[in-house]
């Protein structure tokens, strides 16, 4: 064992200082984010804890410790002078707006799960049986719901669809579009949104999801385009001009079969969109706070469900553009290319 340098302990010490923070600070997050809190202090402005408290129905010293809790974060501003607390316009668009790109508090309901699953998780280290996406905890549903949702609001519509070859043009004419593993049909309700010439069937393996995107749809008013169907990705039923797949391939057992099946169930000049976590192709390069995040979420979601499927292939979130290139051409694409990014996708076309 190598003698440790007491100048880099104590660097290290205090970088554990600042991650245990981060952890202990997101569970306030959460409590925030489901009592209403970060949102009261959006539509109050600057306000007391006991005024905050009357605000939210909530316990005015609990909500006091709350508050404090989070201005030490930086999560909150704190006025000294009036002792009052308050939302910065960043903040606000962080934890308060759900309809922002910025918005990040669901992110914090996934990370919840990776704790109430663990035990979970490390039965399926020592079996090596994995974890099915459905045995999780149900914050994880909805968590990943309102983490991805910002991003595809702000991005779907106005870049990665245009960034794909003569798609645009089909759905606005009017087109057969799948969404397979649609969740909670955040992606499918936008889309039916934008073009309502087109069709849209959003395709989900989990029960509780499709009837979930049933409500979306019907909340949304697309239910004359859109559709949700129980159906996994190796047997979705229909011949389609799109076939779109956000943030799922890598989740899958057999993504060589996923993408072997997408080509059969694609019309001639049809397209595959494959939206995956933004990945550089060498472990070195992923070694970053983005790559942190998502490995964290890879080991205990996404390596685990595919692994608890058939073949088992587990990708994981950090697969890279390299490997899905083999899956998709093994799955008989001949044509593959990155179409678009943001730091935190790749937005990847297939075309037979």
């Amino acid at each position: 064992m190598s003698e440790a340098s007491q100048e880099k302990l104590d660097a290290f010490l205090g970088k554990m200082v600042g991650d245990l923070g981060a952890i202990a600070t997101g569970a306030g997050v959460l409590l925030g984010d489901r009592l209403g809190l970060f949102k009261a202090l959006r539509e109050g402005g600057k306000m007391t804890a006991a005024e905050l408290s009357t605000r939210t129905g909530t316990q005015e010293r609990l909500v006091r410790e709350w508050l404090s809790g989070q201005a030490a974060a930086g999560y909150v501003d704190y006025d000294e002078a009036n002792e009052q607390f308050y939302l910065n316009a960043e903040q606000e668009l962080v934890f308060a707006d759900e309809e922002s790109p910025a918005f990040m508090a669901g992110a914090f309901e996934v990370l919840s799960a990776l704790w109430l699953d663990e035990e979970k998780v490390r039965q399926a280290f020592q079996s090596g049986k994995g974890v099915a996406w459905h045995d999780h905890s149900a914050c994880l549903f909805r968590g990943t719901e309102r983490f991805f949702r910002p991003g595809y609001n702000a991005n779907l519509i106005d870049s990665w669809l245009p960034a794909l070859e003569g798609v645009v043009e089909k759905l606005e004419r009017g087109a057969e579009v799948a969404d397979v593993g649609c969740g909670h049909g955040a992606s499918t309700v936008l889309m039916a949104r934008a073009f309502p010439n087109s069709r849209f069937v959003g395709f989900d393996y989990h029960a509780a999801s499709i009837e979930r995107a049933r409500k979306a749809a019907e909340e949304a008013g697309v239910g004359a385009n859109t559709r949700f169907e129980i159906a996994a990705a190796k047997t979705y039923p229909g011949t389609y001009d799109l076939v779109a797949f956000f943030d799922c391939l890598h989740d899958m057992g057999d993504p060589e079969g996923a993408a072997a099946h997408v080509r059969g169930s694609l019309k001639p000049d049809g397209t595959w969109m494959i939206v995956e976590p933004f990945a550089h192709d060498h472990l070195a390069a992923n070694l970053n706070p983005v790559g942190r995040v998502y490995y964290a979420a890879s080991t205990f979601v996404c390596t685990p469900a595919s692994l608890s499927q058939e073949v088992g292939l587990g990708l994981g979130a950090q697969a890279g553009e390299a490997r899905l290139r083999k899956v998709v051409t093994a799955g008989g694409f001949k044509r593959f290319r990155r179409a678009a990014e943001t730091p935190f996708n790749m937005v990847l076309e297939a075309r037979p």
